[in-house]
């Protein structure tokens, strides 16, 4: 993927109408503002049990206002760029702004260099992804004739993009990648396995879906778990969390100690530790959305910010937060170098998964998880789902929905091991990561 890059037609229209929007927000008397337009073009493949049953191309228009008048915000957000809807979504956001509670915090990007961003794939090839899709349904039924398939979405997504602010902001951008999604289970003499996935953001269709990081291993579990058993007893041990698995760990740091949130309430038990060590020494982790492997990078954040890469954690110690604009005026921090909760990346160990298993005496292998959100303490509980039980340094049987439950940032300290192998799924790229002194509930 590419910055040079052909796109998708429509910028023009995007930016004259961001331009106009902006224009008609600074007459109504807003103080700050800011605009944002989308133009996006959706070509979509749906596949079933029975075969392929939708093909559809779908365009849409969005446009979203921010106004800011006394330090009162106002938001709207409309599907359509005709001068009418336009001028009543601006009497819409003026009139949000009025009844607003106001907040000196709240402002705008401030002006950098402005850019034009065009990257993708411009134009798509349907017949391609349409051979492409195929190929996998053709690949399932002959060698994982156990799979049930729930549903395959292939598609394109392409657009353009603008945003423009009161304060000499603009930015425009233009995109084209593939999405691919596989939603499956195992079915066999009357069981079935618990339901599980596979999704990549793709910049080519140069390898079959089949191929794409982690998706046989996924299928084959899946069957493997037709016989999952239920674990007996409770203990302390290690878990590995696949790359699959990126909401229990990573994102969740994210939302319980680094994000506007707990930082603006103080609930964060690090909101005192940058620059301390927070993590094993092993663990770098942060947001990389400028990272070629990533086909839905982000170029321009929420807040009007061209994006940059971001590391949060660096070799164990907190580097940054994860603030919005808002966030930062809130509690005199620095805002992130970009949004934040979509490119996450950890960096690579230097162990193969197989010998961080071989070290594991008892544990799981989690590849998907089921919890409450935690509270200010970071602590995790839940279930793991599509897990296998680890016992002497060997992946044994699969399991029935088993409780785990654990401290995060003690877990973050208890880093047992990082693999030298990672999975990209055009959005993230981690690695397997193993945790101790781990709470594993049975029956």
């Amino acid at each position: 993927m590419s910055d040079n890059a052909a796109g998708t037609t429509g910028i023009a229209d995007v930016t004259d109408t961001a331009r106009y929007a902006l224009d008609a927000l600074t007459k109504a008397g807003a103080g700050k503002a800011a605009c944002r337009t989308y133009r996006r073009r959706k070509d979509e493949f749906n596949v079933e049990a029975e075969g392929f049953t939708l093909l559809r191309t779908v365009f849409s228009d969005r446009l979203s206002l921010t106004a800011i008048k006394d330090g009162r915000k106002g938001e709207t957000v409309v599907n359509g760029f005709d001068r009418d809807t336009v001028d009543a979504a601006v009497a819409e956001c003026m009139a949000l702004a009025a009844v607003a509670e106001p907040d000196e915090a709240h402002d705008v990007a401030g002006k950098g260099e402005n850019k034009h961003f065009a990257r993708g794939i411009g134009e798509p090839d349907m017949d391609a992804l349409f051979s492409r899709t195929k190929e996998l349904t053709e690949t399932l039924a002959g060698e994982y004739p156990g799979i049930k398939v729930n549903g395959i979405i292939t598609e394109f997504n392409g657009g353009a993009c603008a945003y423009v602010n009161s304060r000499g902001a603009a930015f425009t951008e233009e995109t084209g990648f593939y999405e691919f999604e596989n939603w499956f289970s195992a079915v066999a003499g009357g069981k079935s396995s618990s339901f599980n996935s596979c999704y990549a953001a793709l910049s080519s269709l140069d390898r079959p879906f089949i191929d794409l990081d982690m998706h046989r291993t996924l299928l084959a579990e899946s069957v493997r778990s037709l016989d999952a058993r239920v674990l007996e007893g409770k203990f302390v041990g290690k878990i590995i969390v696949t790359p699959a698995c990126r909401d229990m760990i990573w994102q969740t740091i994210l939302g319980c100690f680094l994000s506007d949130a707990p930082l603006i309430e103080g609930t964060s038990l690090w909101k005192d530790a940058l620059g301390t060590a927070v993590a094993d020494p092993r663990l770098t982790f942060g947001t990389s959305p400028l990272n070629r492997l990533f086909a839905r990078g982000e170029r321009v954040t929420d807040d009007g910010f061209e994006s940059r890469d971001l590391s949060f954690i660096k070799n164990g110690v907190l580097e940054s937060f994860a603030l919005s604009l808002y966030g930062a005026n809130k509690t005199g921090k620095k805002p992130a170098a970009n949004t934040a909760f979509e490119n996450i990346e950890v960096a690579a160990g230097y162990v193969p998964l197989a010998e961080i298993i071989a070290g594991v005496e008892r544990g799981i292998l989690v590849n998907r998880f089921s919890g409450a959100a935690p509270g200010p303490s970071g602590d995790v509980s839940g279930i793991a789902k599509n897990s296998f039980l680890i016992e002497g340094g060997r992946v044994t049987d699969p399991l029935k929905e088993t409780m785990i439950s654990f401290n995060l940032p003690e877990a973050l300290r208890s880093i047992s091991g990082i693999s030298s192998e990672r999975a990209c799924d055009g959005v993230t790229l981690l690695p397997w990561c193993c945790f101790d002194g781990i709470t594993i509930s049975g029956k």
